[in-house]
């Protein structure tokens, strides 16, 4: 069976991302910057097509930047989308709201959104003739779904990839939240700085050999390179302020998910070590027209997965959007 979409291979990728992907990048794709929520500079980057078949927007996830997601601008343009991405506040090229760069924080979720609204309404719509498609990843899901709730009509249709709708981890909710609540109140009252949550630090790069997002060495190897070459990307674990605010976010989506009500395709990892796929099927059981496709195997990053993983997805991803 003939390959239905044009995306790029592991195969070559050590010569292509320098040969096509960096070029491409360079010359075909706008970078700027606008002023977010509390005057937050807020980066951001797009590429136009000159026959496009739609328009793409990317909501990315946590500890992300635009410049991460390079490799796929190529690939949803190659394939006759325009696509635009922006870099959450607090993280990538936007700016910080700590004067400790590297922890990360927001202070309501609801900020991410109202960044959202205003990339929306002043890059996305004005350069956009079709209706844009929404492409979400793990935090960015999260993000998302909050915005479809707020403003239901600005899009035609939506993936989420390994959404960030519940997180893996060693301590559960009912446990965790007294912990960040009463951290919370210590650090009201100790100190002026906001405190990560207990076993996080500022940015590390992981060695391969223990990441827990891609089967990619050689995805994984251009990421880390992107980040050393604009250090100021880099970030590290997450604040209780940050956290309690995903939690809100989190229980909001549950209770509300059935109000959404465009086309939605749920990409779940099956590896996945990072969310929870379980809160991901509940929420799409919610949703009056979601379906779910799992990858089996996958780890978290299924953008940045090797080819076994990262094909079938995409694959499945054009396919839903070219059908909504």
């Amino acid at each position: 069976m003939s390959q239905p979409f044009l995306l790029t291979s592991e195969t070559d990728l050590s010569t292509d991302y320098k040969q096509k992907v960096l070029p491409f990048f360079a010359d075909r794709v706008v970078q700027g910057t606008f002023s977010g929520v509390n005057n937050n500079e807020i980066a951001y980057a797009y590429v136009i097509h000159p026959d496009e078949i739609g328009s793409i927007v990317i909501s990315s996830g946590r500890i992300e930047s635009l410049i991460k997601y390079k490799e796929l601008l190529f690939d949803l343009y190659q394939n006759g989308y325009s696509v635009f991405i922006w870099d959450h506040r607090g993280q990538g090229l936007s700016g910080r709201m700590l004067p400790q760069k590297q922890r990360g924080y927001v202070e309501n979720f609801d900020n991410f959104v109202a960044d959202m609204q205003q990339f929306y309404q002043t890059i996305v719509k004005p350069n956009s003739p079709h209706k844009p498609k929404l492409l979400c990843h793990s935090m960015g899901g999260a993000i998302g779904a909050l915005y479809l709730l707020k403003h239901p009509d600005d899009f035609s249709s939506v993936v989420f990839s390994s959404p960030m709708f519940g997180i893996k981890s060693p301590i559960p909710d009912w446990a965790a939240l007294p912990i960040i609540n009463a951290g919370l109140g210590l650090n009201a009252t100790f100190s002026n700085k906001a405190w990560y949550f207990i076993g996080q630090t500022d940015y590390i790069a992981v060695p391969f050999a223990m990441n827990t997002i891609t089967h990619s060495k050689l995805r994984y190897q251009i990421f880390r390179d992107e980040y050393e070459q604009k250090p100021q990307a880099k970030l590290g674990g997450v604040t209780l302020r940050w956290l309690k605010s995903a939690f809100i976010a989190m229980e909001h989506i549950a209770n509300s998910a059935d109000k959404i009500e465009l086309p939605v395709l749920v990409m779940q990892s099956g590896g996945d070590m990072v969310v929870e796929n379980k809160a991901q099927d509940e929420v799409c059981n919610k949703l009056p027209n979601c379906s779910v496709q799992k990858i089996d195997g996958a780890k978290h990053e299924l953008l940045m997965e090797q080819d076994q993983y990262r094909t079938p997805a995409l694959n499945h991803v054009l396919t839903f959007f070219a059908a909504n």
